[in-house]
């Protein structure tokens, strides 16, 4: 899984590539999400847009970097997930806790209202 990150308008975004499976891109992930929250950074949007594949380690990752963020009071969306990751979070039922954007504009307008 490929990892890139920007700060925009005080937001992080976090475009993945590939398979999200788990794997020492998982820790870089998380340690990213870690040293923006010390930053003072609390919004971020993760586009998975290009995500072929998630799994059971993958979702769980987006959940802890849910939870990291709503914990500092923060909030964090989702970006364009394939058909396949949204009938994923219809089957786990974590359609109801992601807010989900069609694209950068939406969520910056998105995350921008959670605050």
């Amino acid at each position: 899984m490929k990892i890139d990150h920007t700060l925009e308008n005080n937001i992080l975004f976090i475009r993945l590539e590939g398979d999200m499976i788990g794997g020492p891109e998982t820790q870089r992930l998380m340690d990213l999400a870690n040293t923006t929250i010390d930053d003072s950074m609390l919004l971020s949007a993760v586009d998975l847009s290009n995500v072929r594949f998630i799994n059971s380690t993958g979702i769980g990752v987006l959940v802890s970097l849910l939870t990291k963020f709503r914990n500092r009071g923060g909030e964090l969306i989702l970006i364009n997930p394939s058909e396949h990751i949204r009938k994923l979070l219809i089957i786990t039922k974590l359609n109801a806790i992601f807010t989900i954007a069609e694209d950068d504009s939406n969520a910056v307008q998105l995350l921008k209202e959670s605050v």
